[in-house]
């Protein structure tokens, strides 16, 4: 995102929480939650057609490295927490069916899903030059008595705001959907294993060719795809984590699969206003060197950081540290690399 977009986006994600906590303090019944099954399905407003999408089935396909996979991405100290059900694209995450965010996170997938399937609407509500009261009506239209209110009015709220380009709008949908979920996962104590879980699995993904061919190949049936995500991390992960892996699997939107759950990772960590530190490193750290290293960085960039360890033989010695753009190098790899260039020189 650039420019007027950015500062949508920003009001969005600032409205968010302010949407729950009021919601949360309506005493009133709420409407059903949407599905990507029946969400707006076959309802017209302005002229066109708003059709469903058909949620991913649940048949288990696949054993590629499922052991290691779990393993991996559990980590160390991991109890198992988590759920055996299948976290269905449009519906509410296993063990998360009574959080208000959970469930505004999955609608909001929902109605992504939606425009997403209909182009003709999503440009139409993209498009600078109708009034935003007028897109926000067409929303309403849609979407009342099939979501929740807090949904409804953040989907209201999105089309309205300025944005560069319909790509520009969507992709606020998605990154407003996993903001509810980081809100969910912190309502519940586990915002600090969903930013694990999804790195440790996005290590996982980039390291492995064939298991990122499973999920990532368009020929592949979603079905196979769900089962084998749930194969590999049902009862592995917390809800919240198995969510949204299932939700960047499925619904790639042109993108590698690596890089959007480089998008989760991150907002769950802004959730906290944290920055995430990837350290590689050929030995692993203490307990105690990870919270001095934590806090040495977190006095260098003015907030608190996150540190996920990489082990990497090849640093050598040392370390590497990666934070947003910035790489300090500190490893033996990189000395012994510039002593060898001076010596070419």
């Amino acid at each position: 995102m650039r420019g007027v977009s950015r500062m949508s986006f920003a009001e969005l994600r600032d409205q968010l929480p302010e949407v729950l906590a009021e919601a949360g303090r309506s005493t009133g019944p709420r409407p059903g939650s949407a599905s990507a099954d029946t969400t707006a399905a076959g309802t017209t407003a302005a002229g066109t057609t708003a059709a469903g999408t058909t949620a991913a089935g649940t048949t288990a396909a696949g054993t590629t490295a499922a052991g290691t996979t779990a393993a991996a991405v559990s980590g160390p100290g991991r109890t198992g927490a988590g759920s055996t059900g299948v976290a269905r694209t449009g519906a509410a995450a296993p063990g998360t069916g009574t959080s208000l965010a959970a469930t505004v996170g999955d609608e909001l997938f929902a109605v992504l899903h939606l425009l997403n399937s209909e182009p003709g609407l999503r440009r139409a509500l993209a498009d600078p030059s109708k009034p935003a009261d007028e897109k926000g009506a067409i929303v309403v239209a849609l979407l009342h008595g099939k979501v929740t209110p807090a949904t409804e009015e953040l989907a209201a709220a999105t089309v309205r705001a300025p944005w560069a380009g319909p790509a520009d709008m969507t992709d606020a949908l998605e990154q407003l959907a996993v903001e509810a979920f980081a809100i969910a996962a912190e309502e519940s104590g586990q915002l600090d294993d969903l930013e694990d879980e999804l790195f440790r699995f996005n290590r996982v993904v980039a390291s492995e060719p064939e298991l990122r061919a499973a999920l990532t190949e368009p020929a592949l049936p979603p079905q196979g795809k769900q089962g084998l995500i749930n194969a590999l991390l049902a009862s592995k992960v917390t809800p919240v984590t198995l969510r949204l892996i299932t939700e960047m699997s499925l619904h790639p939107r042109g993108r590698p699969l690596v890089v959007s759950l480089d998008m989760c990772t991150r907002i769950a960590a802004e959730r906290r206003q944290r920055l995430i530190a990837v350290v590689r490193t050929a030995t692993g750290l203490s307990a105690e060197q990870r919270r001095r290293l934590a806090d040495a960085l977190a006095g260098i960039y003015g907030h608190e950081v996150y540190v996920n360890i990489v082990i990497d033989p090849t640093v050598m010695g040392g370390m590497t540290i990666q934070v947003g753009d910035e790489l300090i190098d500190a490893s033996v790899a990189s000395r012994l690399s510039a002593v060898r260039r001076k010596l070419a020189g």
